[in-house]
């Protein structure tokens, strides 16, 4: 967190907090919607809408609802009729208060197969949120991770980390490895972290699919085209948080998006999908770091 003066730090504390108040209430209400039979856009939708009823700014990045070897960064497109089959879900979802994020995920069984893996990820998420405390290396929840998932017989995600959050930011530094790794980063009290381990009965990796609904400016740049301008224009309220093809009507707006992204302009997010075909849950949680522990802003 950038320096700031006693007051200013409260209230930016406040703001992380409430932000986190308002996504357990949505994450809990649109839980009790997943069913099989139920939209997969009507849930997306009603995550995003409920999130500023309650009193955000609006949501950090689309609601993903990502399904069995999907990993991450599925939300539906315009118009999607997919309803939910006998899927293990990822919810996984962001709310920002003046631009200060919470970030939180569950998993969603509708196969009633898949407890032990939903377990898993659920397990490692407590075990590293047990070692968050100011000094400890990253390395250190890595390690937590990775043995928590082995020891119930499944493999986490090594190419899949968590992050640091800053104002509308929801991927800053530093990495929370789901993994061992050799060298780490030192966390510091004040840290605000999103500790999100992935369990796998696959492989263990992930690749990016073909299918793309997520993007995030990552850049300012002028564009020449006047179609990419356009859309530019109506990109400059989400800052840099990430947003869905489906929250606008412009036209051209594959042709925008294509020319904004080969410009650098535009970081796309393809789905993430587990490369053997296996089963993936999730569990995620925001955290800030405090001198002997953490406090959890999304419980």
């Amino acid at each position: 967190m950038a320096k700031v003066t006693q007051d200013q730090e409260e209230e930016i504390l406040e703001k992380y907090f409430e932000a986190g108040r308002i996504l357990s209430q949505v994450r809990g209400e649109a839980k009790d919607r997943i069913k099989v039979g139920a939209s997969m856009l009507e849930v997306a939708e009603f995550v995003e809408n409920r999130a500023i009823e309650l009193g955000a700014d609006g949501s950090a990045f689309p609601c993903n609802l990502s399904r069995n070897d999907e990993a991450a960064h599925a939300t539906p497109y315009a118009g999607e009729e997919t309803v939910f089959g006998e899927d293990v879900v990822k919810l996984d979802l962001g709310v920002q208060v003046d631009g200060y994020i919470a970030d939180s995920a569950i998993t969603v069984d509708l196969t009633g197969k898949y407890g032990d893996l939903v377990k898993a990820s659920e397990a490692a998420l407590y075990a590293a949120i047990d070692t968050v405390k100011d000094g400890v290396n990253t390395a250190e929840l890595g390690e937590v991770i990775e043995d928590t998932i082995t020891s119930m017989g499944f493999k986490p995600i090594g190419n899949l980390t968590g992050h640091g959050l800053d104002r509308y930011i929801p991927h800053a530094p530093p990495s929370i490895p789901n993994r061992r790794i050799g060298n780490g980063n030192v966390l510091k009290s004040g840290d605000v972290i999103a500790i999100e381990p992935f369990a796998t009965d696959g492989t263990g990796k992930v690749y990016d699919g073909t299918l793309t609904e997520i993007f995030q400016v990552v850049r300012k740049k002028p564009v020449r085209l006047p179609a990419a301008r356009k859309l530019l224009k109506e990109l400059e309220p989400y800052r840099t948080l990430p947003f869905a093809k489906r929250w606008f009507k412009t036209e051209k707006l594959d042709f925008a998006l294509l020319q904004l992204e080969k410009a650098g302009v535009v970081h796309s997010y393809p789905v993430l999908k587990e490369i053997g075909g296996g089963m993936v849950s999730q569990a995620e949680h925001t955290v800030i770091v405090t001198d002997d522990g953490c406090e959890i802003t999304t419980k």
